[in-house]
């Protein structure tokens, strides 16, 4: 097949703006692995590179690369390369309602979408509407109010202090840590808000009432009707309060606990309820000693995906498209190892020296360069028989790879 691969971040969609080191690791790493699994599975790739990644683009390794500089150019191609080639996928995030619009552009020129349906996204995107739907059938999740930032700071006090401290304020479609605050006193609920109108595009946001666990996910495969749990996943995620960046920075796959089961059978649930959530999903969730609580829904790849692939007996590429275009589900499922995926804060590789960089096997995204900034993130992943020795051989990556920075 000939594929069409558009990850938002790298492919131009933050032209004219500035582009978070964090997540731009992330994106790269995300669509740097698909076309790698995409191409060995034998299909055609094409994919779009902001101008200012060019340097990364010989680390891409896809067929065709188009370099875009102009994000108002960027859905009119989308629009027209949808109707030539035999499928696309986005990557893409649900903030600003992106990924539904992003997909929607595909369906609308009649391509074919390998995405989760446009109306799906919609659905689990609004996370209070997300909220509504799962308590209905008794999936656990946290008590969760919806707020008008522009409500009366008093009346925003009041309101929440039925829920009880500690609580999350989080955007209502945010991803990731975006604009996310731990509020642990109403003296920091001022603060909390001010965060939240400068990195979130709408005036609504959750607060939920703190649940102490692990913080994990769920990866599946779903054909839109039937979901497959493949992994839980554990999340490394330090959560702030509103005077400094809360912040997801790796994980690992698989994690055993004593509530993989209940985890699994309720991530399930979750997908299923929403008919055209499809492909590869993720489904975030804390566990409790007692029970799985349930955060939210991405319709969308994940980071999880880069630790997953290397662990799984199947490739997890070709899955989500036969799960999508010929509804299959994996069958004979297994697991070897553990993969342990971290961000790591570096200084920014001079561009001669990104090939070599590139070139080692722990790197999944190389320390970015950016203009403008001084250090970037790069996004290191290992691979072990025991968790304990993929931990240690990420930990002399991360040196290797500094030592090669500061050398040079």
């Amino acid at each position: 097949m000939k594929l069409l691969i558009y990850e938002h971040i790298t492919a131009g969609g933050y032209a004219g703006k500035e582009i978070s080191p964090s997540i731009l690791s992330e994106g790269f790493g995300m669509l740097r692995t698909l076309i790698s699994d995409f191409k060995t599975a034998g299909h055609f790739v094409t994919t779009f590179l902001d101008s200012r990644l060019i340097a990364l683009s010989p680390s891409l390794n896809a067929d065709e690369i188009i370099t875009t500089s102009l994000k108002g150019e960027l859905e009119k191609t989308l629009t027209s390369l949808s109707k030539s080639v035999d499928a696309v996928y986005i990557i893409a995030p649900e903030s600003g309602q992106a990924l539904q619009r992003l997909v929607e552009c595909v369906e609308a020129a009649g391509g074919v979408s390998l995405n989760c349906a446009a109306t799906a996204i919609e659905k689990v995107s609004n996370k209070y509407t997300l909220y509504d739907e799962l308590k209905r059938i008794g999936i656990q999740m946290p008590d969760t109010l919806m707020i008008d930032s522009c409500e009366d700071i008093k009346k925003i006090k009041q309101t929440v202090s039925e829920l009880g401290f500690p609580l999350i304020f989080k955007p209502i479609d945010g991803v990731g840590c975006r604009g996310l605050s731990i509020v642990k006193n109403e003296r920091q609920i001022k603060s909390a808000l001010v965060k939240l109108i400068e990195e979130s595009l709408g005036r609504y946001f959750l607060a939920q009432k703190f649940i102490n666990g692990t913080a994990s996910s769920v990866s599946l495969i779903s054909t839109g009707e039937k979901a497959f749990p493949l992994t839980l996943n554990e999340q490394i995620v330090t959560l702030s309060p509103p005077n400094s960046d809360s912040a997801y920075t790796g994980g690992i796959v698989p994690f055993h606990h004593s509530m993989l089961e209940d985890a699994l059978e309720t991530a399930q649930r979750a997908v299923e309820l929403f008919k055209g959530l499809r492909g590869y999903i993720g489904v975030d969730m804390v566990l409790t000693n007692d029970e799985p609580v349930v955060i939210e829904v991405n319709p969308r790849l994940t980071t999880s995906y880069i630790g997953l692939r290397k662990i799984i007996n199947f490739n997890l590429a070709q899955a989500l498209a036969n799960a999508v275009l010929k509804h299959e589900l994996p069958e004979n499922v297994q697991s070897s190892g553990y993969a342990f995926f971290s961000k790591v804060t570096v200084p920014i590789a001079p561009s001669r020296i990104l090939p070599k960089i590139c070139g080692l096997e722990e790197i999944i995204s190389p320390p970015l360069p950016i203009e403008g900034d001084e250090t970037a993130y790069a996004l290191l992943i290992t691979h072990s028989a025991k968790l304990k020795s993929a931990k240690t051989k990420l930990y002399e990556a991360t040196k290797r790879l500094i030592n090669m920075l500061s050398e040079d």
